[in-house]
């Protein structure tokens, strides 16, 4: 199992005091320190699972549009876009829990030409006002005929966004874009007159699931 580079700190941290409480347990012979160092070994076994790392293959294609996140397809919506694609555009919102793997990935391949942090509130991700107020980061990348835009956004529990595009950097299609801390969203803008594969509901899978077709 691969993890995370961002979140080894954390998982060495949460071992080291899962040891220590055991060792703490065995010398002072108490159950309910032993029932202490059993939920935080729990704790560290989840701080690993939430950092795992897993590769991803699955379909690939100048015109297709792979999600950038694992969750919960949450909403689409067709909107203004004004910051890069600079005009209509369908917002598609997936939604991650604790539980999704948080390495997030490109769902196009080409240049990225606009990265944009927005430092901004911590409200629940899955609400409507998260994508204008909550704390994110923007990249556009521009693919051979269409501008394509990917948002990552902090939610309630989420304090950190990390971000590998550089701009001017040439990525490929499925590859690591970033990670999220702990619960949160993403949002995917595509050209209007986009093609969509998947609807609200869907539970999707970065990397693998398609979400859509740009224009041909």
């Amino acid at each position: 199992m691969n993890f995370a580079r961002e979140g080894l700190l954390f998982i060495a941290i949460a071992a080291v005091v899962a040891a220590g409480a055991f060792g703490f347990a065995i010398t002072r012979r108490s159950w309910a320190l032993w029932l202490a160092a059993f939920v935080l070994l729990l704790l560290a076994l989840w701080v690993a699972y939430f950092f795992r790392d897993p590769e991803r293959t699955g379909e690939r294609g100048p015109s297709l549009v792979v999600s950038p996140a694992d969750g919960k397809l949450i909403m689409i919506t067709e909107i203004d876009e004004p910051t890069f694609v600079k005009g209509r555009a369908v917002r598609i919102s997936i939604f991650m829990n604790v539980f999704n793997v948080h390495v997030n990935r490109y769902p196009v391949e080409g240049v990225v030409r606009y990265i944009h942090y927005n430092k901004g509130k911590f409200l629940n991700a899955a609400a409507e006002k998260s994508s204008l107020e909550n704390e994110q980061m923007s990249v556009g990348i521009e693919t051979s005929r269409y501008r394509v835009l990917v948002r990552q956004i902090a939610g309630l529990i989420a304090r950190r966004i990390v971000t590998y595009s550089k701009l001017g950097e040439t990525i490929r299609q499925g590859d690591r874009m970033g990670i999220i801390r702990f619960g949160s969203r993403v949002d995917v803008f595509l050209p209007a007159g986009s093609t969509l594969r998947a609807k609200v509901g869907d539970i999707t899978v970065a990397g693998v699931t398609i979400l859509g077709e740009l224009p041909r």
